[in-house]
Order: structure tokens, then sequence, then C-alpha cells
């Protein structure tokens, strides 16, 4: 069996190994793969690993081989899944293996933005606490959590953890998903988007990214936040707007944004977000902590187990 992984650097940059992959077949790992690349180094392949490299439905169409698509990935948007299934090709994601990292990045924000860490500590190694004539000082107002209210939209494994997280912070939680569990959740409340738009003071979206969800975070959606809230998004760049964000940003329409994912990664120089006031952001880093990385590896391995023992798991279409 020739499995070739076309997209190995950000999921294993060198810390972790790819050793274990190779008693199940030929086995070859690129760090990345050009549009170009593509067909030549997968047209024999049986299986082929992606992550954000797009395979197009005219690919799928050259490669009458190719029998099994992992994904090293919880999103499958790289993938036309119906035209996969058509052909007879299995597609599986990595789901789940993230939810610890993501929901600690978005507290890393809050208190970012909450308690001004990085201003004060360069503030201090400016000299500035050496002169200052009391034992303390601050640049900034700083804010607790305990009453605040986050608002969630999207309710699946990182949504309740971000919520069981907040509740231990004090804080009141609204949830806004399309599907309500018949689960009780002590400490949430479930209310419609413009509900939890309107009364929160964070809101962090944790969902996942279709023509429901595209552009959700638009200029009549942010108008309904209060102009002191904070706007988290760590699911899909496209979930925003990014001009109406930054739009927002600049005129004091929303107080701060933080984002780990942007509508085209790398972004152009000439996106919005990263000219705008008070707008925090990360590489698309919020899944990259070498645990969370190990995790996925380890459930990559399992799914390509369970697909040669063809009792395929986490399959997406």
């Amino acid at each position: 069996m020739k499995i070739v992984n076309i997209d190995g650097c950000c999921t294993n940059p060198g810390d972790l190994s790819w050793d274990s992959f190779k008693k199940y077949g030929d086995f070859t790992v690129y760090d990345r793969t050009t549009p170009e690349q593509i067909y030549e180094r997968i047209k024999d392949a049986d299986v082929i690993m992606i992550n954000k490299t797009v395979i197009t439905n005219e690919m799928l169409d050259r490669l009458p081989k190719l029998k099994y698509i992992a994904l090293q990935s919880t999103g499958t948007n790289v993938v036309d899944l119906k035209e996969a299934r058509k052909r007879g090709i299995t597609v599986t994601n990595i789901p789940a293996y993230s939810t610890n990292e993501v929901a600690q990045m978005v507290f890393a924000y809050i208190l970012h933005i909450t308690n001004k860490v990085a201003i004060h500590d360069e503030a201090v190694h400016n000299g500035e606490w050496t002169a200052c004539p009391d034992f303390c000082f601050w640049k900034a107002p700083l804010e607790e959590l305990n009453g605040k209210t986050i608002g969630i939209i999207g309710f699946g494994s990182i949504g309740k953890r971000v919520a069981k997280i907040a509740a231990a912070f004090g804080m009141r939680v609204l949830v806004s998903t399309p599907h309500i569990p018949e689960e009780k959740y002590e400490n949430v409340t479930f209310v419609c988007l413009d509900e939890l738009l309107i009364n929160s003071d964070i809101v962090t979206c944790h969902c996942p990214l279709n023509a429901t969800t595209e552009k959700l975070i638009n200029e009549n959606t942010l108008s309904l936040m209060k102009n002191t809230a904070i706007l988290i998004n760590t699911s899909r760049g496209p979930v925003v707007d990014e001009i109406a964000l930054a739009d927002a940003l600049n005129n004091n329409r929303l107080k701060a944004a933080c984002v780990d994912v942007l509508s085209v990664e790398p972004p152009s120089e000439v996106n919005p977000l990263l000219h705008a006031k008070n707008c925090t952001i990360t590489p698309h880093i919020s899944w990259a902590a070498v645990e969370t990385r190990a995790r996925l590896l380890e459930i990559l391995e399992s799914n390509l187990k369970a697909y040669i023992d063809g009792k395929p798991q986490n399959v997406v279409n």
C-alpha cells in the first residue's frame, strides 16, 4: 500500500516522529506541496494524508487508485465529501483532538485583554516601576471576569470546555447553537444569536464553517454587540466579515478582537485586520501545542489502522 502525506510540516515540523506510520506500507511524507506538485506526488497513492492542501474534483478524477483520504484536521472543506463518496473514496478527520488547547487559547486572549500583562511587563522593563513613587501602578483599567457574561457560538466539544472554564471564573454563560442538547448543563443558558450578542461582554466563535455560518459575524450582527465587548474567533476565518470587524474596531463600536484564524492564510498585506485598532492576531496556533499535535498523530494513525483493518472510524463522508 502506497501512503503519501503531502502536507506534513505544520502537523509535525520535526519535534515528533512519523516512524510509526512506516509499518502500514510504503510511506512518504512531504513538508509542503504546491498545487503544481500534487498530481506527481500522489498519482500512484492508495492513501493520501492532507491538512490544508485542497484536493479538487478534477484531481480526484485523475486518481483511480486512490481509496482513502486521511485528513490531519477537524475541518473537511479541502475535499468535496459527496464527490469523494461517489468515487468510493473514504474520508476521515481528526475530531476533538484540540479541545483543551483551543479553550486554553480563548482564555489566554481574554486574560490578555482584561489583565494586560504584556503592557505592564514592558513598562517595568522600560524602567517605569523603578521610577514610580508608589509601590504599584497600572497603565490601563484592569477587569475581573467574575460576573461578566460570555457568549459561546457553537456548542461542540470546544464550546462545552470553554463554558466549563468560564463557570470556574464565575462568569455567566450564554450559548447559541442550532441543536440544543437534551442534557442539562449547569450554569449555561441557551439563547438565540441576537440575544447572545446583545447581552455578552465576550463573544467567542466555535462553530463550523458552512453556508449558514460564513460571515455570521458581519456588520448587522456586530451592531448588536456592546461597544465594550470583546470578539474572539478560533473557529474558521470566513465566519467573520473582516472588513466589517475592522470597521467596528476602528470606529470604537467594539472594544477589542482576538483572532487565531483569517479568511486567507497566510494573509495578504491588505487584510484589514492587520491594521485595525485593538485587534490581536495569532498565526493559527490554537491547535499547535506539542501535546495537541501528538494527540493528532495518534488519532491519524488509529484512523489509518482502522481503515486498513476494514473498520474505518471518524468517517466524514
